[in-house]
């Protein structure tokens, strides 16, 4: 066997190579290798970076996996996100959902989000995220980073604790994220770096810039060591995807004699253009004289994304579509080719037919992060290490999300749902109606705004006594405190206290009670001309789905805006239904449109907490058994004191009302709530070493995850909903029923989430950083939040009360999971020279889950508007047609997941081919575009059955099994200059979501984004 040497130093963790890559190493094969020669290693780079990771997890008190920068300003993916997801257990979402309902208009999860979010570990979205080891967090509503908003090039490393002791700080049921970036005594003296960077997506037309640089030194002067370190990045992205979605099934029993029929009423069409930037900025100084040292940290994070979008979208009636005879269906009944026609809806103004939409959209958002942390230690003697730590941190964010949409009516529908994507045909006579401005009409528009801004300020005392003994190693014991503050408001208020408000929308426009007597046709020439424009979606899906037609779209002037204002287009856009007012009153104007009022009281989440926490943690050892053993045990205590300010309303229905309709106060309460709540947090972390190669690991602990903020808003609305009719022969308005509805926002009297977490590993470390290491886990939760139905009661003014069903987030669900990592890395250093520098690395996890959401057990969620049928809704998924869809897993675990890298590092080469891959997960049991309140009663005993609007259905989101490749490619020009090529989403992976209904998993959404290139130049000095 010959020597070869790796070159690239990865210098952001050199303190720790200098250990790794002094050493010399042999590999033997036999006693004939021994007489003959060793085998020297050098290792660096990427390899070296992989053996770090290694030592780390080796070496650590805690179980822990861990990815290192090969070097300064690299990591291994484009974003932290999807760094995090190669780690064993770890998995990542691939939309754009927010949790926090104030931050969204409710659709983000069928948008695809370019570069991954929505960290779980082990399945569990209850992940603690740290810098340097302390607190940190985005005003997101909840209590972790947004980590795609992080800049990976400031990073040294990432490590994710899986069961963390007593002396870290609580809140990681399913782990703790610690994300590291450098200080200046990590090196000799004087380093620099700097990375320039050019990248492009395949769908995009634009090529953007990046650049880091980081310059580090550190000086001996008569009061001690100094060191100064000042990291910047800026990277910016453009890419492009399209997206196309099916339809809830509803059943229909009116279709073919005496079988039920499960028909999608239709599809939509999107494409979207995403911009974003991002910025970082870290600066540290360190000092060190005798048994003092000190050091200083500054981190600020940036983000900004940009979207442009243009939508086509069915919207007809599901009850009186009508399907030509030849269709087909599967052996359960459902749709899977055929013609529809719908010859009830339009009119007024425009011809019969398919109802449909299209709208054009732009929404931007920015989040900053920043970080302010000081540190001091001093060893007054060689037994006692005494540190302080001040931090103050700040979070802000602002978005805005508009939309404006058109309608229409097309002759037909033509759809073949045997294929994956779906395929809808559109033949030359759909088109052409489909590109005349003279069938459309002005349908709505939705304005979106929010800001949050979120703080914390927290001081930490901790003490460590080392022993003389040969058992007791250590004693640590200390404490901390934490002041936060966290505020988010948002639009609402309009006409009708809602974002999205009707222009001439269907519903709306007739000849009885209706305001207006036609449709604002675009065409109209009373209307703005300049408005709106053609659309094509050009290569839609690479051209692997057949062309959408051109379209109709306003323009995107009309929903351009600012961070702090409605667009301007918006008046004159609602003025367009003054022309058609049934009634008009004095002025002209029956819209009264007026735009969304920012931040009221029922758009306010003001949250305060603080905490108070203490700790202490022995670490022991019994070198002298055969098998020796280490380990830790600890206990932490920790006080929670939560205050939360909001509103109780109640706003009565204006104007006169159908006769039965009670009368009812307005209500208008301001409340604060406090609740308070203090746990018990035991570790114990054990460590057997059988040799210097295997050993084996159990830890035990009891975790706890605080509910997010956005959960705990004191806000909750009641509403009266009379549902009416015109009889058609007196002409007169009829009362059917009444719905007495609430929401709320959160709930402030909620409980953290506590489990109890058990863990069991195997590690066998081999030379130069190759490992095989197995984890078994089990973890039992408890008081998990969902969302629940409770009452709220009022009392009209007869004197006879009303339950309003309210929906609002409970501690209501109890749960178990338990799962197998398997992880590995291997260079092949005994294979002949011209295969040398080959390696592989890969993980694999199984994940299984059972939650009891203690629901009803009922089969039916029919009659709808009652508590147990709203209750089933929310917990359990209830069908198009009543039924209850049962038990679901928990939200976000896959069952199997998997990395798997090919690896090469031999001379100034280095290349990595990485596949990650998760199967199957549920993303949410009730969102929007999977849940509405145009199903079709088939419970047998309800009153309701076979009536069109009968049912409040919630199908569950799944997100499809989804795999993606991605390269890599380095060369070494010289000791100071590197290049590297990568592509990203190698193979053009198609992310899908699917709807469950009883009918089976049925597609719902596909979203299609193509590769990114990016091309880099590395010099270090």
């Amino acid at each position: 066997m010959s020597e070869f040497k790796k070159t690239a130093i990865a210098a952001a963790v050199a303190q720790v190579l200098l250990l790794a890559s002094g050493a010399v190493l042999a590999q033997t094969a036999t006693d004939k290798d021994k007489e003959a020669k060793t085998v020297t290693v050098v290792v660096a780079g990427q390899r070296a970076a992989l053996e770090s990771a290694a030592n780390i997890k080796r070496n650590s008190d805690e179980i822990v996996d861990s990815i290192v920068a090969a070097d300064i300003g690299k990591l291994p993916d484009r974003s932290v996100t999807e760094v995090l997801q190669r780690i064993p257990g770890v998995s990542i979402d691939r939309t754009q959902f927010r949790a926090d309902p104030l931050q969204s208009t409710g659709d983000g999860i069928q948008r695809f989000a370019a570069e991954g979010t929505g960290v779980s570990v082990r399945g569990m979205n209850y992940v603690r995220s740290e810098l340097n080891g302390r607190d940190s967090f985005s005003a997101n509503g909840g209590r972790a980073l947004s980590f795609e908003d992080v800049p990976p090039e400031l990073m040294a490393g990432v490590d994710v604790y899986k069961n963390p002791s007593a002396e870290q700080v609580e809140g990681a049921i399913g782990g703790l994220v610690n994300l590291r970036t450098a200080l200046p005594f990590d090196y000799k003296g004087f380093k620099a770096a700097l990375s320039v960077e050019e990248s492009r997506a395949s769908r995009s037309t634009h090529t953007r810039p990046g650049l880091s640089g980081l310059i580090s030194n550190r000086w001996t002067t008569p009061l001690g060591q100094f060191g100064a370190l000042l990291d910047l990045a800026h990277s910016e992205i453009s890419t492009a995807s399209d997206s196309m979605g099916v339809s809830p099934y509803i059943p229909r029993t009116d279709i073919t004699p005496g079988q039920t029929r499960w028909i999608s009423p239709g599809a939509s069409w999107n494409s979207n253009t995403f911009d974003r930037t991002r910025d970082g900025l870290y600066g540290a100084l360190q000092w060190k004289k005798d048994n003092w040292s000190s050091s200083m940290t500054y981190f600020k994070s940036k983000y900004k994304m940009y979207t442009e979008e243009a939508g086509f979208f069915m919207s007809t009636t599901p009850a009186t579509l009508t399907v030509d005879p030849g269709a087909t269906y599967d052996a359960k009944g459902a749709l899977l080719t055929g013609v529809l026609h719908n010859p009830t809806d339009g009119g007024f103004g425009l011809s019969n037919g398919i109802g449909f939409g299209t709208d054009a959209r732009r929404s931007s958002r920015k989040a900053d992060t920043s970080d302010l942390s000081w540190n001091i230690q001093w060893r007054p003697t060689d037994q006692w290490t005494l540190t302080a730590d001040l931090q103050h941190t700040r979070a802000t964010t602002q978005a805005y999300d508009n939309t404006v949409g058109l309608g229409g009516f097309m002759p037909k529908e033509t759809v073949d749902l045997r294929t994956s994507v779906p395929t809808y045909t559109f033949d030359a006579g759909d088109r052409a109606w489909l590109a005349n401005a003279n069938n459309y009409y002005w349908s709505f528009a939705q304005e979106h705004r929010d800001a949050a801004v979120a703080t914390q300020d927290v001081a930490r005392a901790d003490a460590r006594f080392v022993f003389d003994s040969p058992v007791l190693r250590d004693l640590r014991f200390g404490l901390r405190m934490t002041d936060r503050d966290s505020v988010t408001n948002r639009t609402h208020g309009g006409n009708g206290g809602n974002e999205w408000q009707n222009i001439t929308q269907s519903w709306s426009v007739g000849n009885s009670w209706q305001p207006y007597s036609h449709f604002a046709v675009l065409t109209d020439p009373r209307l703005g001309q300049s408005n709106y424009v053609a659309h094509s979606f050009g290569n839609f899906f690479n051209g692997t789905l057949p062309a959408a037609p051109t379209i109709i779209v306003p323009t995107q002037a009309m929903v351009s805006s600012s961070f702090t204002s409605v667009p301007a287009a918006y008046q004159e856009l609602h003025n367009y239904a003054n022309y058609y007012c049934n009634t008009p009153g004095a002025t002209g104007d029956c819209t009264n449109w007026k735009p969304s009022v920012f931040g009221g009281p029922s758009d306010t989440n003001q949250q305060k907490e603080r905490t108070k926490a203490a700790y202490t943690q022995l670490r022991f050892g019994f070198d002298n058994l055969r098998y020796p053993v280490d380990g830790n045990v600890g206990v932490r205590v920790v006080k929670t004191e939560e205050k939360a300010t909001g509103m109780t309303i109640f706003s009565p229905p204006t104007g006169t009302q159908v006769q039965g309709v009670p009368t009812l106060a307005a209500v208008n309460d301001l409340h604060t709530i406090d609740n308070n709540y203090t746990n018990v947090l035991p570790s114990l972390n054990l460590r057997m070493k059988v040799n210097d190669e295997l050993q084996f690991r159990f830890a035990a602990s009891k975790g706890m995850s605080r509910p997010d903020f956005y959960q705990m808003q004191q806000y909750t609305t009641l509403d009266l909903k009379p549902q009416t009719h015109v009889d058609p022969v007196s002409k007169q308005t009829v009362l059917d029923s009444i719905d007495f509805v609430g929401d709320s926002a959160g709930n402030p009297l909620l409980k953290p989430v506590l489990s109890n977490n058990l863990d069991v590993t195997a590690e066998w470390y081999l030379s130069h950083g190759s490992s095989l290491t197995m984890s078994l886990f089990h973890k039992k939760i408890k008081d998990i939040i969902i969302n629940r139905t409770v009452i709220n009661t009022l009392t009209d003014t007869a004197g006879m009360k009303h339950d309003f069903l309210t929906n609002g987030p409970a501690n209501g669900a109890d749960a178990r999971a338990y799962g197998a990592e398997l992880g590995f890395q291997y260079y092949f250093d005994n294979l002949p020279d011209w295969l040398k520098g080959i390696g592989v690395q890969g993980n694999y996890t199984y994940i299984r889950s059972k939650q009891d959401m203690h629901a009803p057990t009922a089969l039916w969620c029919t009659p709808k508007g009652t508590l147990e049928s709203e209750t089933l809704r929310n917990l359990a998924g209830c069908d198009t047609d009543g039924r209850v869809l049962g038990s679901e897993p928990m939200l976000g675990t896959s069952k199997n997941a998997v990395n798997f890298a090919l690896l090469y590092d031999k001379g100034p080469w280095s290349a990595r081919l990485a596949y990650s891959w998760r199967s199957d997960y549920l993303q949410v049991i009730n969102a929007f575009g999977t849940n509405g309140g145009d199903g079709i009663d088939q419970n047998p005993n309800s009153p309701n059955k076979g009536q069109s609007g009968s049912v409040n259905y919630a199908l569950p989101v799944w997100g499809g099994a989804y795999g993606q490749t991605d390269l890599g490619v380095q060369y070494k020009v010289n000791d100071n200059i590197t290049v590297s090529f990568d592509v990203g989403n190698l193979t053009n992976a198609m992310f899908k979501q699917y709807m469950q209904q009883q009918i089976g998993l049925k597609e719902h959404f596909a979203n299609f984004t193509g590769r990114s290139y990016y091309l880099k130049a590395h010099f270090s000095f």
